[in-house]
């Protein structure tokens, strides 16, 4: 029985901090968002031309039908929506430690003026490691969910220690105990 309790304890410490990182990973791709680049009316500019985004987000550069064929590059090299195309699907994601200016350009077409911008700030300090922004008035999830675990790990400690050190046999005294 009490092999049984400590095992229980031991899977219990082992399992859920697991699930809360999941969750916390799930929940950070969550929070990131899409901007969509265009090509303009003129079929000779991007629209919009600058965008702001934060690392994590995804710039999505779709055009379709266009009269002349575009592309999007980024000068030096770190994303590439491949070879100009009449229609263009393509994203790429600013990673954690991605913040910067990249500027970007349709290759045919960059000596029109066909060339932009995206500005990707760093993510705040208290949003990548699960603090809460407005102070210690409100709990984030995360946080309540460690108060959570470390509750119930308390508690079956408590329980395991009590199991552990009650008397196992001999004589019962007490009410019942007949004495």
């Amino acid at each position: 029985m009490r092999l049984m309790l400590l095992g229980l304890v031991a899977l219990l410490l082992l399992a859920t901090p697991s699930e809360a990182v999941v969750d916390s990973q799930n929940k950070q791709q969550d929070d990131s968002e899409d901007v969509i680049i265009t090509v303009d009316s003129t079929n000779l500019r991007f629209s919009p031309d600058s965008v702001t985004v934060m690392e994590g987000d995804t710039v999505r550069f779709f055009w379709s039908g266009q009269l002349l064929p575009h592309n999007a590059v980024e000068v030096n090299g770190v994303f590439d929506s491949g070879d100009p195309e009449r229609d263009v699907d393509y994203s790429f994601t600013f990673e954690i430690g991605m913040n910067g200016t990249y500027d970007f350009e349709c290759e045919p077409h960059a000596d029109f003026g066909m060339v932009g911008q995206i500005i990707v700030e760093a993510v705040p300090m208290n949003q990548t490691n699960g603090t809460n922004s407005t102070g210690d008035e409100n709990l984030t999830e995360m946080e309540s969910e460690s108060l959570t675990f470390v509750s119930v790990i308390a508690t079956l400690w408590v329980l395991a220690i009590a199991a552990y050190s009650r008397p196992v046999g001999g004589p019962h005294r007490g009410p019942r105990s007949g004495f």
